[in-house]
């Protein structure tokens, strides 16, 4: 008995069904596993520089089938992001549990001691070290505020204990237009010793005297329901 050309034509299109479904059943145990799919990231440029890609480099050798995808968001859009189901997880700079992050769970990764970031010609470029007070009487160049309100509760943390404000002569959108501002003279920026790996020789570094705050790095993932 020989098969027909219909025959033939037939079972050659069950194979290919059959080995599509146990492709199919294997990609669904695999996703169960967490193996196989997509994994959206959030994470926020400067503070994870250090951390992240070898993190990333970790993970995909370990499970190379889990596309990831990442977005460079601020600290208000990856909190959004996790809790609206947009992001399965982020890293960025940790911040407690309040009304804002309801919903959301913190794991402290990493800390970084406070520096003030500065062109070679500002005065400050000739201490090895700068006070709270002094950094009180200097311009600021800073991030938008209105995208990164946990940068200014850090900041106005800060400044609350010698009982000043912050100067903020200039709001940026992202770390380059930060560090342009600062190379223009226009103030110094606040920023933790991580900020070295982004802006490089571009600019000259000092510690902050006078205050114990550090700059927190942390992953945030939605909270589990219990």
């Amino acid at each position: 008995m020989t098969l027909t050309a219909e025959g033939k034509l037939f079972l050659e299109e069950v194979r290919e069904l059959l080995k599509r479904a146990d492709e199919s059943v294997e990609k669904v145990r695999a996703l169960a596993r967490g193996e196989y799919g997509e994994l959206h990231i959030g994470y926020a440029p400067s503070p994870t520089v250090e951390m992240l890609p070898p993190a990333l480099a970790a993970f995909q050798k370990a499970v190379p089938r889990v596309k990831v995808l990442l977005h460079d968001l601020s600290s208000d859009e990856l909190i959004a992001g996790l809790q609206n189901a947009t992001l399965e997880l982020a890293v960025m700079v940790y911040q407690p549990i309040g009304q804002q992050t309801a919903g959301i769970e913190f794991e402290l990764l990493r800390t970084y001691p406070l520096c003030v970031a500065m062109t070679a010609t500002h005065p400050f470029a000739r201490l090895k070290s700068i006070s709270l007070e002094k950094l009180a009487a200097e311009p600021l160049v800073g991030f938008r505020r209105k995208d990164y309100s946990e940068y200014y509760r850090i900041i106005d943390h800060i400044f609350a204990s010698i009982r000043a404000k912050p100067r903020i002569a200039v709001e940026c959108d992202s770390a380059s237009s930060l560090i342009t501002e600062v190379e223009a003279g226009r103030g110094v920026a606040l920023s933790s010793t991580i900020f070295k790996l982004v802006a490089g020789k571009r600019l000259l570094y000092r510690r902050l005297t006078g205050t114990t705050e550090v700059a927190s790095v942390g992953i945030a993932v939605p909270q589990r329901a219990t």
